[in-house]
Formats: C-alpha cells, sequence, structure tokens
C-alpha cells in the first residue's frame, strides 16, 4: 500500500521514497517485487535502446490503473468508434483492455470481432442483397447474405457487395459456350483477392477475410452464398433489371436476359429497350424455363398426372378428361416457359411475339438465347415459424 502511495507522486519523491526505504533495510515484500521489476527494466534498455522517458513511463504504468481525464476517454472512443463502427461497449473494453491505447485497441477489436464472427457462422442468415456488375461482354451477380433486414441496409455490407460483383467480372469462363451461365461459390471465389478503398474496410485482402472483417462490424453472420456469370456472344446484347434497389447495382431480385441479333445491326437502343423489359418480365413473371420445348419430359409427366387427377374428380368421361388435361397443359406452359408468357406490360401478345415484332423493328432476326433470376434467400430455410411455435408454447 505505501509503495502504491508512492507511484502517485511526483517521480523525484517517489524515487527517494523507494530509496530511503530500501536504505533503511525494511523488509517489505512488495516493495522488493517493485524493485526486482525496476531492475528488469534497467537491464531491457541496456540490452537494447530504448527512450528512457518512454520506457519508464510503461513502467509507471504497470503499477498504477489510472485512466485518462473522461475528456480524453469520451474523446478515443469516438475515435475509435469512427473508425471502426463496432459498439460502443466493445469500443471501450478494448481501450481499457490496451491501457486506453488507440492503434493497440483497433488491433484488439478486428481480433475479437473475428472470434465472434466466426461464433455466428452458423447461424442463418437469409437476408442480404444481391449485387450486379457489367462490362461488355458480361454480367456478374453475387449474393451476400446476412441476419436481418437492418444491416443489409448498412452502407459498409452494400460497398463490399458492389466490390465483390465488380471483382467476379475477372472470372474466367472455363466452359466451352461462348454465351451462357458460369455459377460460381465459396470454393472458386473466396481466396479472391480485393483492393478495398472504404474508411472502415480498406487495403488488399481475400474476399473471405473481408466477409469476415465486415460480419465482425455488423456483429452478425455475415457470408457470400453464391454467385453467377453470364456471357455474350459477338453479336449478343445482356440486360439487367434489380427489384427492390436501394441504389444503382443493388437490389433483393435480379433478371438477366440475353439477346442474340444476327448480322450487324445498328438499332442497339430498341434492343436493348425490349432487353430491359424482358428482364423485368423475368423477375415478375418468374419462368422457368425459356420454352416449352425446354420443359423436361419428366416435369411435363408430373404435371399431367396431377393434372389428370384433378379432371377425373369431375367424374366426366375419359375424352372430356383429355380435353381438360391438354388446355390445363397449355396454361402450364404459359406460366412456366418464358417465349409462352404473357407480356406483363401488354397482355394481348405474348413474348415470342413481342421478340417478333422487335425483329421486324430492328430489320434483323432477334432471338432470346438465355435468362437467369435470382431471388436473396431462395432456397434457404427460415426459422420464424419454427420460433414463433416456441415462443407460444412458451
Amino acid at each position: 500500500m505505501a509503495f502504491t502511495r508512492a507511484v502517485r507522486r511526483p517521480i523525484g519523491v517517489f524515487y527517494y521514497s523507494v530509496s530511503g526505504r530500501f536504505s533503511s533495510g525494511n523488509d517489505y515484500s512488495t516493495v522488493a517485487s517493485k524493485l526486482e521489476t525496476l531492475s528488469q527494466y534497467k537491464s531491457s534498455v541496456s540490452s537494447g535502446y530504448t527512450s528512457p522517458v518512454r520506457g519508464f513511463g510503461c513502467f509507471l504504468r504497470s503499477f498504477s490503473s489510472e485512466a485518462p481525464p473522461v475528456s480524453d476517454q469520451m474523446s478515443l472512443i469516438k475515435q475509435l468508434r469512427e473508425r471502426t463502427s463496432a459498439p460502443i461497449k466493445d469500443v471501450k473494453a478494448s481501450l481499457v483492455e490496451c491501457n486506453w491505447d488507440l492503434e493497440a485497441a483497433q488491433k484488439d477489436l478486428r481480433k475479437r470481432g473475428k472470434v465472434l464472427a466466426s461464433k455466428k457462422s452458423s447461424r442463418t442468415a437469409a437476408e442480404g442483397m444481391l449485387a450486379v456488375a457489367q462490362n461488355e461482354g458480361k454480367v456478374a451477380v453475387i449474393e451476400l447474405n446476412c441476419e436481418t433486414d437492418f444491416v443489409a441496409r448498412n452502407e459498409i455490407f452494400q460497398y463490399l457487395a458492389l466490390a465483390m460483383a465488380k471483382h467476379a467480372l475477372l472470372i474466367e469462363n472455363s466452359s466451352q459456350q461462348v454465351s451462357g451461365v458460369l455459377p460460381f461459390g465459396p470454393e472458386l471465389f473466396e481466396e479472391f483477392k480485393l483492393n478495398l478503398d472504404h474508411p472502415k474496410v480498406n487495403g488488399e485482402t481475400t474476399v473471405s477475410n473481408a466477409v469476415t472483417e465486415v460480419a465482425a462490424i455488423m456483429g452478425e453472420n455475415v457470408k457470400f452464398r453464391r454467385g453467377f456469370l453470364m456471357s455474350k456472344s459477338s453479336a449478343g446484347v445482356l440486360s439487367a433489371y434489380l427489384h427492390t434497389s436501394p441504389q444503382p447495382g443493388l437490389g433483393r431480385i435480379a433478371g438477366i436476359v440475353s439477346l442474340e441479333v444476327e448480322g450487324e445491326n445498328t438499332q442497339l437502343e430498341a434492343i436493348q429497350r425490349v432487353g430491359s423489359e424482358l428482364a423485368m418480365q423475368v423477375v415478375a413473371a418468374k419462368p422457368l424455363f425459356l420454352s416449352k420445348d425446354l420443359v423436361s419430359s419428366e416435369a411435363i409427366a408430373n404435371e399431367r398426372e396431377i393434372l389428370k387427377s384433378q379432371a377425373e374428380s369431375t367424374g366426366k368421361n375419359q375424352m372430356a378428361i383429355e380435353k381438360i388435361v391438354e388446355g390445363r397443359l397449355r396454361k402450364y406452359f404459359e406460366e412456366v416457359a418464358l417465349m409462352e408468357q404473357k407480356f406483363i406490360l401488354n397482355d394481348a401478345i405474348n413474348i415470342k411475339t413481342l421478340v417478333d415484332n422487335l425483329s421486324k423493328e430492328v430489320g434483323s432476326p432477334v432471338k432470346v438465347t438465355n435468362f437467369l433470376r435470382v431471388e436473396v434467400g431462395e432456397g434457404i430455410e427460415r426459422l420464424e415459424a419454427s420460433d414463433e411455435s416456441v415462443a407460444q408454447t412458451a
């Protein structure tokens, strides 16, 4: 206790006090231990150059738990919070742990965040954003998931999603197809290098590390789920549409359409206009196949069996049942095949007629070669229903 009080006095008084007690031969174990620490400090200084003033300041801090003034504390908390966007509780805990050293606390926060992110990686992440990037020959779409819509609206999360989509354009399509859709997952993409330029996440890092760092900042499970790359032929046009879009390049549902024009055609504006309308059609009407010729025989057989069972329940004769089944099967094709669907902007025509009219307008045959529809969270089992039932039983 006497030694602790001495630490709070001016250095000269402190040193005099310690020296006096040592010379007087008083056998205080606490004083002996502190002097032993002091001798270790002196030996460390002599072995390698260290600033005596700075070193002795560190020595004094080891004996004193005094924090900086409240105004300085608040300033440090604010600075670290601005740098990292971490919760204030975690910011203060790291500063206290690191003796209010700003740089050390920032490193400590990143370590804590990565540990927390790994612990949360098993939690369901069914929210998020789709990010779309496009150049002359490709369109890339990636899905970045999180746990809540609140995080999906965060500008750091959205910045990372857009950066990942732009980088996905660098992926090479190794398939033999000139045009087509290349799906890719974390195993292909997570080790790619990103060069980020954001106040909170910056520098060169891998996709995997960037996602982990954003997860640490957000305090949620954040993960890259999947991506798609669509290419076009030299005579093709790619069009994309994003639904529920908070800013250009982001949305919750994406529709992408590839059109091909025979020969050289200068009327690209008309083709791009119809391409955008078709991408919107894909989002709204949810086609499963490009044309009825591409509907799988298995899907047709299953649908025919269901329709026949429904028709037989009416009690009509076999000839009437067959007519009912064929009529409803045509209706099924209009629902699942893009070229058979009614045009959402003019239901007097179908998509096949729309494309034929476009061919006449531009003076060259135009055809739809491919399409893609992606929605955030599709196929991910959500836990709301089970959580609700648990709450009701409780």
